[in-house]
């Protein structure tokens, strides 16, 4: 996610030469050439959006993201895997459960959505290792590299996800029509360069295991990385990540560098653009994913993202789309348990005002086939261009094998500037060359906008001469053509046709307008307005509706599937509907049309359909109450179904508590645990103490991590210091035998620390003591650079020392992590999911654990001294079918306690690790599935209070984010599976 300004270089940009499709020559499905994809022959605009499977355990729920996605004019997702889940002990590869790609791979047909699988093997995405295992920090060899030791690690993965890949491919009647090997394999660790052979080895292991479709990769920028592949292409993330300043844009932040670089590397396939930004990732102590929001607003979308298909960028994949939750120890210690990332579905499925805006976008490309054979002509020459006003940029692209249409897309000069700039546009068209408006006036552009406006469009039987406005979609129906066009609520704008003969005069059938009418040469009409409300005029055969940018949100274009083995991947045939939350899908039965979606309060549709097919209309299976419009749609009106819930007050449950750290207490046996004995390690980072203490070397990867060094006292001793590394935000506290010495209560940026903990009074000489050291581990550093070994930073003690005239030697050090380690006991959670408290061990987090005979304790009350307690409840929900109402644990912020660390955990799920003294997250949103929402549901919390004086929750409860009636898929739960006695408890 660097950025790198490459040399500029000037170039006759007016390529025209129509090369041969270039294929695999495996198959001929998935074909591509310098314009664009093809699928079965036709060209394709993939507009594509990021989407984790590991990062939504509910298998159920990816059919509802991806009609999401689908509704929002995308074709495509794109899609990691992580290693580190599927093969958490080597050789042990599992694709049970959560881990099955089949549902997520059924779903997306389902839908009618492609797939780009990016399986890797290091995949970076925030996870913890960057995707890679933890058992890769006691294995030997650099990675990402030819190092025999790492081709031999990473084989069983390739050949295993290869496989499920393989026989999911288009090919095979599923829906992979991509493949991308290796993940910014860009930088690479000094003295080392660039690896082919490891490429060369990576692409054969994918082609080895059946995979014939295209292969990728994204370089982290246009660096001319790993050009081997099929279809190159690169990421970008120019507005960068900084949440906490959502407002400050760089000046020159939007890149036009891109499109020079393409032809420097690969002018023989489509410019792709395999990450660019739709939102950003948040650390510990961060602003929060709402800020991520605001920074990478609807306003970024319009400015960027054009100017990226200002490039001709015809493969163009939003990270993310759809973020998800980081439950247990998925993430890497640069973020918390939210995934959100200020997507446009945020994390609990629902949509951002972002959303619309980018579907306004989508659906216009999708009806726009010159777009695909396009091409700037301006590059590095757009000050000023077109328009006389140097402080926009105006980037003229061309169809330059249809010959006709050209696109002009203008936006400020300084990025950063919110001042409204006029402006005239002077283009050529098949008419002669126009200054735009042609009736008078001026347009417009807001500060951080941008427009996209079109010459000699082609749209059905409809010639568009030119629009200022931005064309949403258009379709015909009916034998009549149906534009429409939005900008600005207040703008003006213009649009004209060409027609074979005399013009037919414009009628205003529907809202309020002052338009006006002109007459140019060759039979051609000027309509100019501004876009306020709705308007609808009628132009002889043609409807144009002219919208302001809130009215054109409100449009979907959906497509009635057809038949056969791609039935949902039509694009024929349209349907358009105003009005609704989310419009997910539409179905014709004879004279029937069926509509299915979302609502979150009263709507007006418009329904334009063909009249045989919409004699009759439903929304979620109720028919609806039709009447015709003035300009002769249907319109009905609709309220949301949305029933009252009651919700469980969590403070008034009965909760029931008990002591996870009795490895404190005097009587306390630690002889099943491992024995840290290594005294040598194949770790970078070489040991200083006596023996290695590093947690990974053990087979511990995740969640706490607890040591117990046992010594004879000498008598002298008077403190222990201690360096623990665990990753950023993490800490650690330690007690003598039963006695609190003192804690690192962390920080956001450090990820290890020293402290020097003083001993109550001095140890008699000769008695035996343990020094007890409870830690957190953050995850492991992801490993962006190729050739290095970030992701093996150790997490655990790294030094420490006693202090005294005299000091005792450590006799034996025991340490304990997740039951199991690398051979985890929670099969069904998965490897990540818990950790080494006592209470995980025990499995007191999941359902059916008997607790009868805990003391009665909240949270929310917690404890009075330095230590570790376990809470439990159960409750029931009873909210009915229909309804999307997701729900939310809100953890209320203590400061006269803030010194704590706490888990959540929901019917056995880790969905949230907060931290008091550090945030930003308190809400954690929980979905349907891993709640069970008519049923009962368990929730515990861990409660580790890291300050002498003890700590609590200041509060928690349950709340709905939002309420929404939907027609979405239902949900199955996520295996719930209960507690049974546990083999090798300690």
């Amino acid at each position: 996610m660097c950025s790198l300004r490459l040399a500029k270089t000037r170039r006759d940009l007016r390529i025209n030469k129509l090369v041969p499709r270039l294929s695999t020559g495996l198959q001929d499905i998935v074909t591509w050439d310098e314009y664009s994809l093809f699928i079965n022959g036709k060209r394709v605009m993939i507009f594509s959006g990021e989407v984790h499977p590991f990062r939504n355990p509910v298998q159920s729920l990816h059919l509802d993201i991806f009609q999401k996605i689908k509704a929002l004019g995308f074709n495509a997702v794109s899609f990691y895997t992580f290693w580190g889940l599927h093969e958490y002990k080597r050789g042990d590869i599992s694709f049970d459960g959560f881990l099955d790609l089949q549902p997520f791979f059924d779903a997306a047909k389902k839908a009618g959505i492609y797939l780009i699988a990016r399986p890797g093997p290091y995949v970076n995405a925030e996870a913890s290792g960057g995707g890679f295992p933890g058992w890769g920090t006691h294995t030997v060899g650099l990675w990402r590299t030819q190092n025999a030791t790492y081709v031999e690690a990473m084989t069983g993965y390739i050949k295993a996800v290869g496989t499920k890949i393989a026989e999911n491919q288009i090919t095979k009647g599923g829906p992979i029509i991509l493949v991308q090997a290796e993940n910014e394999y860009s930088g690479f660790q000094a003295p080392y360069t660039e690896d082919f052979e490891y490429e060369k080895i990576l692409l054969e292991q994918f082609r080895a295991v059946g995979i014939t479709v295209p292969i990728t990769t994204n370089d982290a920028w246009p660096g001319g990385h790993f050009t081997s592949v099929d279809i190159y292409g690169y990421d970008s993330y120019p507005n960068g990540f900084d949440c906490a300043n959502p407002y400050v844009w760089a000046s020159d932040s939007v890149p036009e560098y891109f499109w020079g670089s393409h032809l420097d590397i690969n002018p023989q396939a489509p410019n792709a653009v395999w990450e660019f930004q739709g939102g950003a990732f948040d650390p510990w102590g961060g602003a929060g994913y709402a800020s991520c929001a605001t920074l990478l607003s609807p306003d970024f979308e319009r400015v960027f993202y054009k100017n990226q298909l200002a490039l001709s960028t015809t493969i163009l994949n939003l990270y993310m789309i759809f973020g998800g939750t980081n439950w247990g120890g998925i993430g890497h210690p640069g973020v918390y348990t939210s995934y959100d990332y200020g997507s446009a579905i945020a994390e609990d499925r629902t949509l951002r005002e972002k959303y619309y805006e980018i579907k306004l976008q989508a659906n216009f490309l999708a009806v726009t086939p010159a777009y695909l054979t396009s091409r700037p002509q301006n590059i590095y020459a757009t000050q000023g261009s077109f328009t006389g006003n140097i402080a926009l940029k105006t980037t003229q692209l061309l169809d330059v094998v249809g010959k006709k249409t050209a696109f002009y897309i203008v936006r400020q000069t300084n990025a950063s500037s919110t001042a409204l700039q006029s402006y005239t546009l002077t283009v050529a068209t098949s008419i002669g060359t126009l200054t735009i408006p042609t009736i008078g006036g001026s347009l417009t552009l807001n500060g951080r906008d941008s427009k996209i406006h079109v010459v000699d469009y082609t749209a059905g039987s409809m010639n568009v001469l030119y629009s200022s406005a931005e064309i949403l979609t258009w379709a015909t129906i009916d034998g009549k053509d149906i534009l429409l066009v939005y900008g600005n609520a207040g703008e003006l704008h213009e649009t004209a046709f060409m027609f074979s003969d005399m013009p037919p005069a414009a009628e205003v059938l529907s809202g309020s307008a002052s338009l006006k009418q002109k007459t140019l040469r060759n039979n051609s009409l000027v309509l100019q307005f501004t876009t306020t409300g709705q308007i609808v005029v009628q132009v002889g055969s043609i409807l144009v509706y002219i919208l302001d940018r809130a009215n054109a949100y409100q449009f979907w274009v959906l497509y009635p599937p057809t038949s056969g083995n791609f039935a949902s991947y039509s694009t024929e045939d349209p349907i358009i509907v105003k009005g609704g939350y989310l419009v997910r899908s539409v179905d014709i039965d004879d004279d029937t049309l069926a509509i299915k979606g979302d609502l979150n309060d009263t709507t007006t549709f418009e329904i334009i359909a063909p009249a045989a097919s919409s004699k009759f209309v439903t929304f979620n299976g109720e028919a609806l109450k039709l009447s015709k419009t003035p300009q002769g749609t249907l319109t009905a009106e609709r309220s949301a179904h949305l029933p009252t819930v009651e919700l469980p007050k969590l403070s008034s449950l009965i909760w029931k508590t008990a002591d996870s750290l009795p490895e404190i207490k005097a009587d306390y046996s630690d002889v099943e645990w491992t024995v840290a004995n290594h005294t040598v390690t194949i770790n970078p980072t070489p040991p200083t103490t006596p023996v290695v203490l590093f947690a990974g070397d053990y087979g511990y990867h995740t969640g706490n991590i607890l040591w117990r060094g046992h010594f004879t006292a000498t008598g002298d001793e008077t403190a222990f210091s201690a360096q623990i590394q665990g990753g950023s935000a993490f800490g650690f506290s330690i007690w003598l035998d039963s006695t609190f010495i003192g804690s690192w209560e962390g920080n956001a940026v450090c990820s290890e620390y020293t402290s020097i903990s003083q001993f109550p009074s001095l140890l008699d000489e000769g008695s035996t003591h343990v020094l007890t050291i409870l830690q957190d581990h953050m995850g492991l550093e992801e490993n962006w650079w190729a050739a290095g070994e970030d992701f093996k930073n150790p997490r655990g003690i790294l030094n420490y020392t006693f202090f005294g005239r005299s000091v005792p030697t450590v006799t034996v050090w025991k340490v304990t992590g997740n039951l199991g380690g690398e051979s985890y006991a929670d099969k069904t959670r998965g490897g990540l999911n818990e950790g080494g408290l006592y209470g995980e061990r025990q499995g007191w987090h999941l359902p059916g654990f008997d607790d009868a005979k805990w003391a009665v304790g909240k949270p929310t009350a917690g404890i009075s001294n330095a230590g570790v307690s376990f809470y439990r409840t159960t409750f029931n929900l009873n909210i009915p079918e229909g309804v999307d109402y997701p729900l939310a644990l809100v953890v209320g912020n203590s400061t006269t306690h803030p010194h704590v660390r706490s888990q959540l955990y929901v019917n056995g799920y880790n969905f949230g690790k907060y931290v008091n003294n550090i945030g930003p997250q308190k809400s954690f949103p929980v979905p349907q599935g891993v709640l069970n929402y008519n049923g009962q549901n368990t929730l515990a919390v861990s409660l580790w209070a890291a300050g002498s004086g003890g700590g609590k929750l200041e509060s928690l409860t349950l709340e709905f984010t939002a309420k929404v009636e939907t027609c979405g898929p239902p949900v199955v739960n996520a295996p719930l599976t209960s507690w049974s006695p546990r083999s090798g408890i300690y």
